[in-house]
């Protein structure tokens, strides 16, 4: 080396052979030829080559000379560099350069020939080539590693190469340039900022989509370098994140997207950079938690990620971001769900409970996402979600807004056509989500349950057993949403009809109106008012639109044309140049709801032959999953609703001809199907069809006369319908049964009486004299007035219509007849009204049992009373009637919601709730849901609660809607409920809470209340205003309406705007020179209404429960109250209150056993009370010792719940518990309602007067709800009430009584017993009583002798 050295300083150029000398005096073509040469001999050299290396040793340091590297040629340059390329090879390790600039200009010229990599198809491009490969495979570039300007000749080189590479290179050139690059990484002391700037920028997005070349350059880098480079990496990031010195770097605004792209490149770079990001979730900064929260949702969901199980606190802080309370970040968070639940399943456990809470968020977009992410999991694969979250789409579907009801209830539809309808995952999955059927029919049906598209026969199948399979609320909501699909088409029918009219003031206000109408049928009625305006107007100006709309909503519109109408008119109100249009969205859901895409009349004659072949038996409803027996009656069903909803789509031949051959079987059910079809869609029938009238009446006439009652109900309505001349039809089927009633055959009697009922409410004028001679003298003298046949007896209250003794039956259908008789005559000018008012009222206040000869059974005294009661409400649904229904009569018949049989109070309080929902109910009968307070049964007073709201909702709303009945506001107004709640609970025998009503009623105008109950306070009652007793209830009635009001309003010291009208019925007119400003109620009730401890009083005799802190009431309905009526009356701390009480695990017997107990002793005559059996004798009285207080329960007891009495927390209402009372909280003295059992007796007898009647109810299991069948709306349900499988039972004494109590609890647990009220309404009928409410018992007395009158 020393010899070169020499050498090199002789400065002799030695060429190799063949090549002259090289300089500045040749041309460029002659240096091009020339340097190729040098090229091939350095090419050709090795290292071994020691003769050779100082012979050329002075060419190699001319090469390297300003001339060569300056040259302008770039065939110059680019064959010097390779030359310069090979002595690197050549000379390695040591480099014949030594000067440090020398060197630093050496490889920035050969950096700046590597830019000819860029063009694959130069012809130089090999050369190029071989100059990475040669500088690659010998790590040329490492030598700068010594010197000072190291770091800005590899950024150089780092820069040039990611700017050359591109798609036109091989795996080679990718490859010669990352072992270039990793060399340097990996041998060098440190990677600079500025160097890892370079490799980083081309991982961000803008630059990564510029070049997808040099960010998979870098990704490889980073991978060949990873263990070198982290730590680099680690001090960017920690520097930005962690120190916020955003300076360091131009990468710093790309932090995140770094991270993630890094971390997908190797996780292992990022292994200290991860605990950072924890940090950075907690941050303040709104926009930072969010871009981590970004950033780990893409890392968290990536499909290879691990990173949830390798770093689970990550994992945990990020779902603790699911509740973070900026927005955007929970909306982020919800959307990776979907990304999550697809490539992790194995995470869908740790992600349900946040999407539980997150679903019920009260922005309106997460809840709408939390959806979507679910769905989009689900439609993936059923199996990446569980049931969990399946469940918390079905929420949503009842959700307030109607843009997540509709994202909820479409994804589940679609969910359920994919794997159900397409079973594209087998059986399983279609049996795992079979309810969404259920949940989800009512806006999917066209498109996804049932596809409009189909084939007519498919279609009607598949609606069919669709159909078929839903449970009965989906049932309800797709009959609902077909009422009111024909509804809203009839509003746009009239729109359609007023635009043609000329226009005037009139016809704006009409337009206007019916605009506002379609309105409320719309999502989102605010938004929407103003497109409807503006189809308003374009229906004005465009015919053709106004055409085709007409043609929709025409009633013989076939579903191809709605398919061709909808097209066409969204095409025209349509703009291509407005993508988003919000008002063409508003004219296509309209038209969606309006459209008859599933039913006309081709797919009702589909429908019928489905259900024909299903009663043929040649259907194959067993492989569809669905009975036999099950598809006919759903399918008949489902034909009677389509009959109401699309009567037109039924007018064909065929279709009727159908429905007179159902309409000639057998089969009850299919046949009343028909009467009810032929009756809704017959009314052209004569005169379109005579072939089939003809046929038609002789059946029609035959089921009135001798076929089921139902049938003959629906026949004679089919005629009155149907037939032009009904007045001929209607006697020659009236005279026949006239003639030939007999109380000698019950069984036979039940459907004339039907048929005749019916016949009198739709011809009475025709009928007149014959009528009112048949009530008189064969329905009242005859049927109701003789008990024939003995009822059976037994214990039960009530028994199924199966068992109803066929003489029960036809009283019920005598009382009916009277009723429809009065409704159809609709006048009182005979007097008829207010003796058939005294025959129902005289039912009621006798149990049910009129003659009073004890031969009725207890089942057939319910159904007197529920069918006395019911046609009460009817008749006091017509105006002339309602107008002399006394207020005796109107609370004896209010009384029956507490009747002691559960089903009897069931079906009232059903047919009470239909009567007012329909405004055809006065309003002071919403007051008599307030007595459902002190029902035992949380079901019905949950029932009662729902009713009101319901009511005073409905009767609000019709307010707004129609502000012109103003006038009439004392009617509708729900706050005018209060008087007549007051009045009728201070006439309540039992006193019961008043609290109830008004705790449940949503009541702004709390000043109008009190200003209310305040001039109640100034008048006496108006049925008994000389009854001191009576008035001073009254007043403490109002004194407990007001501390509640007061209670619970903060508004109740303003003036009223407006000086409420009291009903002049019920209250006198107020006395100005009276000021009745004392307070009834007891100092002590003042803790009821204060917060605070509790205190016990009684008040009311009613006021059981004590104040929460918050003021709210709570009650404690012990269930021993039901068992003892001594418990309830005797003083705390008189013997009477415990050895009174009855254990359950004392009682054994079974609910049809008949308990029987001791004769009152000789000397206590029982009194005609509401309850008969007096004290029992002193053997009784020994037979249960005195517990002691809070001693330990029967096994089958449990502890006295606190509950409201609207249902508050719920108690095991099929077990009893004995006394553990504390003594102060124990109810007050009061009468109890019914007979007590066997150990209340011995309580009564000690206690009690036998004149002073008792009350008590037992608390025990309801019976199973069941479903009554419901005619279409606008007609009145006439079926006999309350199918029921379980029973009422009753303890009864030896000795007749009327009176009625509460039944003991069944000491068996596997038994199902209805739950029998304590018997309520009726006054007492002894002379001690009639002392006490003369007023009441003088009404009594004198309907009872005229009674027999009507």
């Amino acid at each position: 080396m020393a010899h070169s050295k020499n050498r090199a300083t002789d400065g002799k150029i030695t060429y190799p052979p063949g090549v002259k000398e090289i300089s500045d005096k040749i041309s460029k073509e002659e240096m091009v030829r020339r340097l190729k040469m040098v090229v091939k001999t350095f090419m050709d050299m090795d290292q071994d080559s020691e003769e050779e290396k100082e012979l050329y040793l002075n060419l190699a340091l001319h090469l390297a000379s300003d001339f060569f590297l300056k040259h302008p040629d770039k065939d110059v340059r680019l064959l010097v560099a390779c030359c310069l390329a090979d002595i690197f090879r050549i000379y390695a390790p040591e480099a014949p350069y030594t000067s440090p600039d020398k060197l630093k200009d050496i490889f920035m010229f050969i950096t700046r020939q590597l830019k000819g990599l860029e063009d694959t198809k130069s012809a130089q491009f090999n050369r190029y080539f071989y100059l990475l490969e040669n500088i690659a495979w010998v790590k040329s570039y490492n030598i700068c590693f010594e010197l000072e300007d190291s770091n800005e000749i590899f950024t150089q080189l780092y820069r040039t190469l990611f700017q050359v590479i591109n798609n036109g290179h091989n795996q080679k050139v990718h490859m010669h340039m990352v072992d270039l690059m990793s060399s340097i990484v990996c041998e060098g002391d440190s990677v600079s900022q500025e160097l890892l700037d370079t490799v980083l920028v081309n991982l961000v997005p803008a630059h990564k989509n510029l070049n997808k070349q040099a960010y998979d350059l870098a990704k490889a880098l980073l991978k060949r370098t990873a263990q070198a480079i982290e730590p680099y990496i680690t001090n960017f990031f920690n520097q930005v994140l962690m120190l916020g010195k955003t300076s360091v770097s131009d990468l710093s605004e790309h932090v995140f997207d770094l991270i993630l792209e890094l971390y997908n490149i190797d996780s292992h770079l990022l292994l200290s950079v991860l605990p950072q990001l924890e940090f950075k979730l907690k941050s303040n900064d709104n926009d930072e938690r969010l871009q981590v929260v970004k950033l780990l949702a893409k890392m968290f969901g990536a499909k290879d990620s691990e990173l949830a199980s390798q770093n689970k606190p990550l994992w945990q802080c990020y779902l603790g971001r699911f509740n973070d309370i900026h927005v955007p970040i929970r909306l982020e968070c919800v959307k990776f769900a979907s990304h999550c639940l697809m490539n992790h399943p194995d995470l869908a456990k740790d992600l349900t409970e946040y999407l539980k809470v997150r679903s019920h968020d009260p922005e309106e977009a997460i809840r709408h996402d939390v959806i979507v992410s679910i769905v989009t999991a689900s439609k993936k694969d059923l199996s990446l979600v569980n049931d969990h979250l399946l469940n918390f789409v079905r929420e949503r579907t009842l959700d307030k807004r109607w843009r997540v009801r509709k994202e909820a209830m479409m994804g589940l539809a679609q969910i359920y056509k994919k794997y159900s309808l397409q079973a594209e995952a087998g059986k399983e999955a279609a049996k795992q989500i079979s309810w969404i059927k259920d949940n989800c029919c009512i806006s999917t049906t066209r498109t996804y349950m049932v596809p409009h598209n189909l084939e007519t026969t498919e279609r009607m199948k598949c609606l069919y057993y669709l159909y078929a399979t839903l449970d009965s609320n989906a049932v309800k909501a797709l009959n609902e949403m077909w009422k009111c699909q024909n509804m809203l088409r009839h509003h746009v029918k009239d729109l359609l009809d007023l635009v043609k009219q000329p226009k005037s003031d009139s016809y704006s206000k009409a337009v206007f109106s019916k605009v506002m109408v379609i309105t409320r049928n719309l999502p989102d009625p605010g938004k929407a008012q103003d497109f409807v305006k503006k189809l308003a107007q374009v229906l004005e100006e465009d015919e053709k639109i106004r055409k085709q709309l007409e043609t929709l909503v025409s009633p013989s519109c076939s579903c191809k044309q709605a398919e061709v109408c909808v097209k066409d008119i969204t095409k025209k109100l349509g703009s291509p140049k407005q993508p988003s249009n919000p008002f063409l969205e508003m004219v296509k859901f309209l038209l969606e709801r309006i459209a008859p895409v599933h039913i006309d009349t081709e797919s009702i004659s589909a429908l019928i032959k489905q259900v024909n072949k299903s009663i043929e038996g040649t259907a194959d409803d067993e492989d569809e999953g669905v009975p036999t027996e099950q598809a006919i009656r759903a399918g008949l069903e489902l034909l009677k609703v389509l009959s109401f909803t699309h009567p037109v789509s039924f007018h064909s031949a065929e279709t009727f001809e159908s429905l007179l051959g159902c309409l000639k079987m057998d089969d009850e059910k299919v046949a009343e199907a028909a009467l009810q079809i032929f009756k809704n869609t017959g009314s052209k029938l004569e005169e379109s069809f005579p072939h089939i009238k003809s046929v038609l009446l002789p059946v029609l006439q035959h089921k009135a006369k001798k076929g089921p009652p139902r049938q003959a109900k629906f026949a004679i309505r089919c005629i009155h319908a149907m037939f032009s001349n009904r007045d001929t039809h209607f006697a020659q089927i009236f005279e026949p049964l006239h003639k030939s009633l007999d109380t000698e055959n019950m069984e036979q009697l039940i459907t004339p009486l039907t048929t005749l009922g019916h016949l009198a409410m739709l011809a009475p004028e025709q009928f007149a004299g014959p009528l009112k001679s048949l009530v008189a003298n064969f329905i009242v003298k005859d049927l109701l007035m003789n008990d024939r046949i003995p009822g059976k007896k037994t214990t039960k209250l009530w028994v199924p219509d199966d068992e109803v003794s066929p003489e029960t039956l036809a009283k019920i259908q005598g009382i009916k007849l009277m009723v429809r008789w009065l409704l159809g005559v609709k006048n009182n000018q005979s007097k008829s009204g207010n003796s058939t008012l005294r025959m129902l009222t005289a039912i009621l206040n006798s149990d049910g049992d009129l003659t009073e000869q004890g031969r009725l059974g207890k089942p057939d005294m319910s159904r007197l009373r529920l069918a006395a009661g019911c046609a009460v409400l009817r008749l006091a649904q017509e105006p002339c009637y309602h107008e002399i229904i006394t207020l005796e009569q109107y609370q004896l018949c209010a009384l029956v919601i507490n009747d002691e049989c559960y089903q009897v109070r069931q079906a009232f309080a059903q047919k009470l709730h239909k009567g007012l929902c329909r405004l055809r109910l006065p309003l002071e009968y919403l007051a008599v849901f307030a007595l459902c307070a002190k029902d035992p049964v949380k079901e019905r007073r949950a029932h009662a609660r729902q009713c009101l709201v319901k009511n005073i909702n409905l009767r609000r709303e019709y307010l707004k809607q129609h502000a012109a009945v103003s006038e009439k506001l004392i009617s509708l107004l729900p706050e005018y409920v209060v008087p007549y709640a007051i009045h009728l609970l201070a006439h309540d025998p039992d006193y019961v809470k008043v609290q109830d009503i008004e705790q449940l009623k949503d009541i702004k105008d709390h000043a109008f209340i009190r200003k209310m109950v305040e001039n109640i306070k100034q008048t006496k009652d108006g049925q008994s205003p000389d009854d001191a007793k009576i008035n001073e209830k009254l007043y403490t009635v109002c004194d407990v309406a007001m501390n509640i009001v007061i209670s619970k309003s903060t508004t109740y010291s303003l003036e009223s705007p407006k000086d409420p009208v009291l009903p002049a019925r019920y209250f006198t007119q107020p006395d100005k020179n009276f000021s009745n400003t004392k307070n009834y109620l007891p100092p002590e009730m003042k803790s009821f209404f204060t917060p605070g401890k509790p205190k016990a009083a009684n008040v009311l005799g009613a006021v059981n429960k004590p104040l929460s802190a918050t003021g709210k009431l709570q009650t404690k309905l012990s269930r021993m109250e039901t068992i003892s009526n001594a418990s309830s009356n005797s003083n705390p701390s008189s013997p009477g209150r415990s050895k009174g009480r009855l254990d359950v695990a004392e009682v054994d017997h079974s609910e049809n056993e008949d308990i029987s107990m001791k004769s009152p002793s000789e000397g206590d005559k029982p009194s005609r009370g509401r309850k008969r059996g007096g004290a029992s004798s002193q053997e009784d009285k020994t037979q249960e010792s005195k517990p002691k207080r809070g001693r330990k329960r029967a096994a089958n007891s449990s502890v006295d719940n606190t509950e409201e009495p609207w249902g508050g927390e719920d108690s095991s209402v099929a077990e009893t518990a004995t006394e553990t009372e504390d003594e102060q909280n124990s109810p007050p003295k009061r009468g109890r309602r019914g007979r007590p059992p066997k150990s209340a007796t011995v309580a009564a007898a000690r206690d009690d007067t036998p004149g002073k009647g008792r009350r008590g109810r037992r608390k025990v299991a309801p019976p199973p709800e069941e479903e009554h069948d419901e005619e279409q709306e606008g007609e009145e349900e006439e079926e006999d009430e309350g199918e029921a499988g379980s029973e009422n039972m009753e303890v009864k004494p030896k000795g007749r009584g009327r009176g009625r109590r509460a039944a003991p609890l069944e000491a068996t647990s596997d038994s199902v017993e209805s739950t029998p009220q304590k018997r309520r309404g009726r006054p007492p009928k002894s002379q001690t009583a009639a002392k006490k409410s003369g007023a009441t018992s003088e009404f009594i007395r004198r309907h009872r002798r005229s009674a027999l009158t009507p």
